[in-house]
């Protein structure tokens, strides 16, 4: 998988790449992509970062005509039911889908910097969780398992930044 946080990294093609196959989903499907909920999904797939309702509601709205909240969340409901989108619980946003083909239980990792969510699938992760959950006695019906940290271009930021501080530290007491 791409890395997302790479600055060169095409995002115009990632946002092609899931409207067109969001259209061809939907499509064989027999459901409407209606030009409302290709707008919000076009809006959600404008970065990797999460987005809120109420950012799409402003987003989508002009100085003529204010998109209404139930307009928003009757879409985003429509794209959760197709697989096309994600819901982060822990952000109360959302993130498109990247393997929007096959159901799937995915993991996303949210970095705490840039605010870029990575989706990755993991079929023992999620065995792992299954078979826990039988074993209490509870049937496992929706999972999205969230993972917080720093992405490889944060990181990588990160160091460059400490290895300048540490510099910087070091010519200070070269000066004393």
């Amino acid at each position: 998988m791409p890395d997302i946080a790479d600055p060169g990294h095409n995002h115009a093609a990632c946002i092609t790449q899931a409207l067109e196959s969001a259209e061809r989903l939907c499509a064989a499907r027999g459901v409407r992509l209606t030009p409302l909920r290709r707008r919000v999904l076009e809006q959600i797939w404008q970065n990797h970062e999460a987005i809120k309702a109420y950012d799409l509601i402003h987003q989508l709205s002009s100085d003529d005509h204010t998109v209404k909240p139930p307009t928003v969340y009757r879409a985003l409901d429509f794209l959760l039911a197709q697989g096309l989108i994600h819901r982060i619980e822990s952000l109360n946003g959302y993130v498109g889908c990247a393997r929007p083909e096959h159901e799937h239980r995915c993991l996303l990792l949210i970095c705490r910097r840039c605010g870029v969510v990575t989706e990755m699938e993991n079929p023992a992760i999620n065995r792992a969780l299954e078979d826990q959950a039988r074993r209490q006695g509870f049937l496992l019906e929706h999972q999205i398992m969230e993972g917080r940290g720093l992405c490889a271009h944060c990181r990588e930021q990160g160091q460059a930044h400490a290895g300048e501080r540490e510099n910087a530290a070091l010519k200070r007491g070269a000066k004393r």
